[in-house]
């Protein structure tokens, strides 16, 4: 296979395009790309001054509405909102290793914004899509495991690195179930998964450690990728012609850097039985489920 570039992006003219967390870093970069492309792409952002001046930086069409994963009757007034026909919904925002903390629900804030909302957001919008789900998840979901019996961290000693390994093998799970789902009803769409390797984006620089934000910087400054470059895997899963449930990242060393491939997953990343109860609880949790 040649190597994926943004010029294998296709034109895209007129179609319909949300990506989550666009104001910064992988985000940005991608949204940028899909704009060039034709697309009408939707910023869907927490902060929107932010977002309005990220857009204002792309070129094409582009939106900006306000969505805050982390409160889910943020997530349905920005569902309840959309009523056209999406071609690709970019699950992209998260958090990385803050110090403990609650989503306005009560949830962990890392399982509670990079699993549980891009849950509830894609069963919500999933009716209107007409393409791929891609949802960005990272090579640090070898460090998680799903805790059944304490999700949410009430009980155990918090470890912010352990929780956020645990919300990006959620994601995982979460692109093998929807897409299960998606097959058996005899849907077009596809669920797929990418993860940027090291790139230089704000989640090391926002960790709520003063040492850590630190340490983040400099190995931004020494060793990462670009946000550009680290969008490549989320586009490649975008757009090129692989099967549902694929998951893409950099093919470099430790997949740290370099052009997209398909890419391997942890064995727990592969437990059909987990994703299948991880997305039961799930739709417990947020008040959500399959629409199709």
């Amino acid at each position: 296979m040649a190597t994926f570039t943004t010029a294998d992006v296709p034109d895209i003219t007129g179609k319909r395009v949300i990506v989550t967390g666009a104001n910064s870093g992988i985000g940005a970069a991608a949204a940028t790309v899909l704009a060039a492309a034709g697309a009408q792409v939707t910023l869907a952002v927490r902060n929107v001054d932010k977002g309005r001046a990220a857009a204002a930086k792309m070129p094409g069409a582009t939106e900006v509405r306000e969505l805050d994963l982390a409160d889910l009757a943020s997530i349905r007034a920005f569902a309840s909102g959309w009523g056209d026909e999406l071609e690709l919904l970019i699950n992209n925002a998260g958090v990385m290793v803050p110090p403990l903390s609650r989503t306005k629900d009560g949830f962990e804030l890392q399982f509670g914004t990079n699993h549980l909302g891009h849950f509830a957001l894609t069963n919500l919008l999933l009716p209107q899509v007409r393409g791929r789900v891609v949802t960005v998840a990272s090579g640090a979901h070898r460090l998680g495991r799903i805790d059944f019996d304490d999700l949410n961290w009430e009980r155990r000693r918090y470890r912010r690195w352990a929780a956020y390994g645990q919300s990006k093998l959620a994601n995982l799970l979460f692109t093998s179930e929807l897409q299960r789902r998606l097959s058996a009803v005899g849907s077009p769409v596809i669920a797929v998964a990418a993860h940027p390797g090291y790139a230089a984006t704000n989640l090391q620089s926002h960790t709520g450690s003063g040492l850590g934000d630190r340490l983040g910087q400099l190995g931004n400054a020494l060793f990462a990728q670009s946000a550009a470059a680290g969008a490549l895997p989320t586009l490649f899963a975008a757009f090129a012609d692989i099967p549902g449930d694929s998951y893409a990242g950099p093919g470099g060393f430790q997949e740290m850097r370099g052009a997209p491939v398909l890419v391997g997953r942890s064995a727990r990343a592969q437990d059909d039985a987990a994703a299948r109860r991880l997305w039961q609880v799930s739709e417990e949790l947020t008040g959500t489920s399959f629409p199709l």
